[in-house]
């Protein structure tokens, strides 16, 4: 079977690669969400349902400390995850149903830049997140 995008990065790193850790490596490469540590549990039980709730939690530990996953706190209580694509983006939290939306836009990078800068600071790095409801939704209606 070929490598996915995180198989081959960790072997990069030189990590021991289990099959165990593989599985959990194929899942999360097809993942385009965020998922949190039972959501990855859920999807490698699938393929193999030896692969504890434990050593996901470990491999996604171990994944992060190599700077393979970010981890995220999007206030809803859980640890989610993505791959570092080493490309930059921001995230949009739907606080009605969990949903995250990624996104970039050049006025509000240019933006931060210059508030750094009327502070005194060079930006070296930030994270945005932005939490809403939809337009249409009922809670937004009631506030209106």
């Amino acid at each position: 079977m070929k490598q996915s995008n995180l198989e081959q990065r960790c072997v990069e790193l030189g990590l021991k690669m289990t099959e165990q850790r593989r599985v959990i490596a194929r899942v999360l490469s097809k993942s385009d969400d965020h998922p949190d540590v039972e959501e990855v549990h859920g999807r490698v039980s699938k393929l193999d349902s030896r692969i504890s709730l434990a050593t996901v939690y470990r491999t996604l530990r171990l994944f992060e400390e190599v700077n393979l996953l970010e981890r995220h706190d999007f206030g809803d209580g859980r640890a989610r995850y993505e791959r570092r694509s080493g490309e930059h983006h921001d995230h949009l939290i739907n606080v009605e149903d969990g949903s995250v939306i990624e996104f970039q836009n050049a006025e509000i990078e240019q933006l931060q830049r210059k508030v750094a800068e009327q502070l005194g600071y060079r930006l070296v790095d930030h994270r945005l997140e932005l939490y809403a409801v939809p337009l249409n939704s009922e809670k937004n209606r009631k506030r209106g």
